[in-house]
């Protein structure tokens, strides 16, 4: 199965995970869902939009996704039916996200002070 390669800009670099209050598993969990969704792909091809993650952080979050039955391998990582089921709760944890974006920076910076 041949899948449309990642876009490498699909990360907002001014938006990293760490930002956000709402985490799928760990830091980087999030994101490798939303790299699965339209497909398997090769652990170097979740690398490419995903900038800043190392092999270790990745391997560790697929090995979490893994373990919580979201993610296999076969010998590409995909996402499991109960991965898939994640992406509503996912799209709607990112639009709250979105909607508050404003919010959580000012309140963030106001708590950095």
């Amino acid at each position: 199965m041949t899948t449309t390669p990642l876009d490498p800009e699909m990360f907002d670099p001014v938006c990293p995970s760490s930002l956000s209050p709402i985490r799928f598993g760990d830091k980087w969990s999030g994101m490798v869902i939303r790299c699965l969704e339209n497909g398997p792909r090769r652990f170097s091809e979740l690398r490419v939009p995903m900038r800043g993650v190392t092999a270790k952080a990745l391997t560790k979050s697929l090995r979490l996704l893994e373990r919580n039955g979201l993610v296999e391998r076969d010998p590409l990582y995909q996402l499991t039916p109960l991965g898939k089921s994640i992406l509503g709760p996912l799209n709607a944890a990112c639009e709250w996200a979105g909607e508050h974006w404003d919010e959580l920076l000012d309140a963030r910076e106001a708590n950095d002070r």
